[in-house]
């Protein structure tokens, strides 16, 4: 390769891509501003919060948030680096400031998120576990899939590999679902992994880097007959930056790179917080209290209506003895019958009788909040059932009466406070300003055997952006690491550079292996964290 080997003591020559330039001192200070800013207005946010619980296990829930925290904070040096290895090795941005600028977008990004994407992933798990979040094995779910994500994130990023968060994360759920199948006593009901759930979010991650290499390799190729400019595809000569129009191409596809991987990575930190506070504080965070007075009340009328939909479906003569007993068990199983449609029925409206009193969510007792709070998420998990699988055939007028319930119910039990998201946007911000180096240096270096071009990073970029932001709308995870990583890999086959086989075989070998190691980092975590809480 031309002009972009590192030093043998891992200090870029004068002339390297990731020279230390310092022309982005002025953003440091900025940007440690705004941390400083946000690490108040999240503690002041978290403290009136917490002034709704009765007690606070104040260590075990600042472990917890410090571990989730630090999740995010890994994956910020880990996968960031895939955003702006492009603009720093085609030098359009000074290496320094590409990253801090990524960091800013990736801040953004996860601010401006909708939260589908965090409890899409959750919905991986054994609902049991779910409803069951502030127990003893609520707590190690909670611990074993952070700490698993983690030390498989710290390994791949120690190897210098991209290896991608999002698979880390999905292995890491589906092991706790096997160890608490595993774990349970011979003949009692318990879930393990939803399996069709799993199909689709396993689908999305092996198939979006497929679509990253062949979407960038035509994509330059279209370039290549557009945009007939020998500038956009030559490598930088020195220290030059690229014309203006080229520079700017390439920043924009790093900002949007950077902005739809805070919006779409960003939220499963999100959703495992909001699992520790349900569990450590259910008082807090059990329901959304949301400022919306009419919230309540319009969950109540939502709930008559399906109530009412539910009714011409239910058969004469069948009964339940156990209405709760009977969803729980249709949604363990995913299967339906004529007494879960009785039994369904029956628990939305002995749930909302509940809640009848009460105007506001504020007016609920805390004794009934977490009870509450359980009842509607196992609510919304049987809608899922037929709004989403069909199990039970319903005419088009009483179909919308239960999507528009399922809409209320999610309203209530999946919502993310702001302070949250600033939290998560702050972790994965900084962790963008550390570590990025090792791998930045394997996708701008190792992946082909040429320069990368102005072309290439803008293709590739282009793609990766385009891609995470359709996933993030569709609520479904990606990898941008793979993305990325494959859509550089397409530029370099298309354009005929060659690939440096050691490190793609290397990056496959990551990807092949990330499922089945954080899988059994999580289970074999899980079984220990039982035995400790």
């Amino acid at each position: 390769m031309v002009d972009i080997v590192s030093s043998e003591a891992g200090i870029p020559r004068p002339d390297h891509p990731l020279h230390n330039s310092g022309s982005a001192k002025w953003f440091l200070p900025a940007f440690g501003v705004l941390v400083l800013v946000g690490v108040v207005y999240v503690g002041y946010a978290l403290s009136q919060d917490l002034a709704e619980a009765k007690t606070v296990p104040w260590i075990l829930l600042g472990i917890a948030l410090l571990i989730a925290l630090g999740f995010e904070f890994v994956n910020g040096f880990h996968d960031t680096a895939n955003a702006v290895a492009t603009v720093i090795y085609t030098r359009s941005m000074p290496a320094e400031f590409a990253v801090m600028w990524s960091g800013a977008f990736n801040f953004l990004g996860v601010l401006t998120s909708s939260g589908a994407v965090a409890f899409g992933i959750l919905s991986l798990l054994p609902v049991e576990l779910i409803l069951q979040v502030g127990s003893s094995s609520g707590f190690a779910m909670v611990f074993a899939l952070l700490v698993a994500a983690i030390l498989w994130n710290l390994g791949t990023w120690f190897l210098g590999l991209p290896a991608s968060s999002s698979h880390t994360m999905v292995g890491s759920i589906i092991g706790v679902g096997l160890a608490n199948q595993f774990m349970a006593p011979a003949g009692s009901a318990t879930s393990g992994v939803d399996w069709s759930q799993a199909t689709n979010v396993g689908i999305t991650l092996l198939v979006s880097p497929i679509i990253g290499f062949f979407a960038a390799a035509i994509l330059l190729y279209a370039m290549k007959l557009l945009v007939r400019n020998p500038a956009l595809y030559e490598a930088p000569k020195g220290n030059t930056p690229p014309p203006w129009w080229i520079r700017g191409l390439l920043i924009f596809t790093c900002t949007g790179v950077s902005f739809a991987h805070g919006s779409n990575d960003g939220q499963k930190g999100m959703g495992l917080i909001m699992l520790i506070l349900i569990g450590v504080v259910p008082t807090a965070f059990a329901l959304n209290r949301t400022p919306d007075i009419n919230y309540l009340e319009a969950y109540k009328s939502a709930s008559v209506s399906v109530e009412q939909a539910l009714g011409k479906y239910v058969k004469p003569g069948v009964t339940v003895t156990d209405a709760k007993a009977a969803v729980q068990d249709a949604v363990r199983t995913r299967t339906w019958s004529d007494q879960t449609t009785v039994a369904l029925q029956t628990y939305i409206h002995d749930t909302t009788a509940g809640l009848q009193p009460y105007a506001t969510v504020d007016n609920v007792p805390t004794d009934l909040v977490s009870n509450a709070r359980n009842d509607i998420y196992l609510i919304g998990e049987a809608l899922k059932l037929i709004d989403k699988k069909k199990l039970l055939p319903m005419e088009a007028a009483d179909l919308k009466a239960v999507t528009d319930y399922h809409k209320a119910v999610d309203n209530a039990t999946k919502f993310i406070p702001i302070w949250v998201k600033v939290a998560v946007a702050l972790a994965l911000g900084l962790g963008t300003m550390v570590g990025w180096k090792r791998i930045v240096v394997t996708v701008g270096e190792k992946i082909g055997k040429s320069h990368l071009t102005y072309g290439q990073g803008a293709a590739a970029e282009l793609v990766a952006m385009v891609t995470i932001g359709m996933a993030d709308r569709l609520g479904l995870p990606v990898s941008t690491t793979h993305v990325l990583s494959s859509g550089v890999a397409g530029t370099m086959a298309a354009n005929g550079s060659g690939l440096q086989w050691s490190t793609v075989r290397n990056l496959l070998l990551a990807w092949v292996l990330t499922l089945p190691c954080s899988i059994t980092l999580a289970f074999v975590l899980f079984i220990i964290f039982r035995q400790v809480f």
